[in-house]
């Protein structure tokens, strides 16, 4: 066996190696942050959800299987903490309390200074808009449409069926449908 596969890997970080666990989740990084920015709105907020999980992950090494790959289980891991992360904003709002986000800017590449205004506002739109849909549609949508993940793959990684999936999206973009044209009308 390789000592650099994931099997071998896993089995090293369980062991307490914690150059191997680096190893094993340095290539995740990247798309688990993105996959929190776009849950939660906030790169900064994400971050601290991924070095979290992280951590996590860390201190329960022992529940890892060397037999499975780590990706979908750090995209578990990650999932459940933007949705306590969620759950805490919702509370905070509620009692009224401030919560400390500052509003992110949105890196834009296009010359034309009105052009990179409009899309920068667009896209605040529809992240604002995709923030206020209901957690499970918001998880389903965002796995699957931006994330890339399949709808069968998204079921796993929520633990539901792929056709809970198929239904989450749709009313998710329905959803963001009649809101939008409530915009424009």
């Amino acid at each position: 066996m390789d000592d650099t596969s994931n099997e071998a890997l896993i089995g090293r970080a369980i062991a307490g190696d914690k150059r191997a666990f680096t190893a094993l989740v340095e290539s995740e990084i990247a798309r688990l942050i993105a996959l929190a920015t776009r849950m939660l709105g906030s790169p900064s907020q994400a971050e601290d959800v991924v070095q979290d999980g992280l951590a996590s992950v860390w201190l329960t090494r022992h529940r890892l299987d060397p037999s499975k790959p780590i990706g979908p289980y750090l995209t578990t891991i990650v999932l459940n903490r933007c949705r306590d992360k969620l759950r805490r904003r919702k509370v905070i709002g509620f009692l009224g309390l401030p919560d400390g986000r500052e509003a992110d800017a949105v890196a834009d590449d296009a010359p034309n200074p009105e052009n990179v205004a409009g899309a920068r506002e667009q896209l605040r739109l529809v992240q604002a808009e995709i923030g206020r849909l209901p957690v499970r549609l918001q998880e389903a949508l965002v796995l699957v449409t931006v994330e890339g993940y399949s709808q069968a793959e998204a079921a796993e990684l929520l633990g539901t069926t792929e056709k809970a999936v198929e239904t989450r999206i749709y009313r998710a973009r329905n959803r963001l449908k009649e809101r939008f044209e409530k915009f424009e009308g």
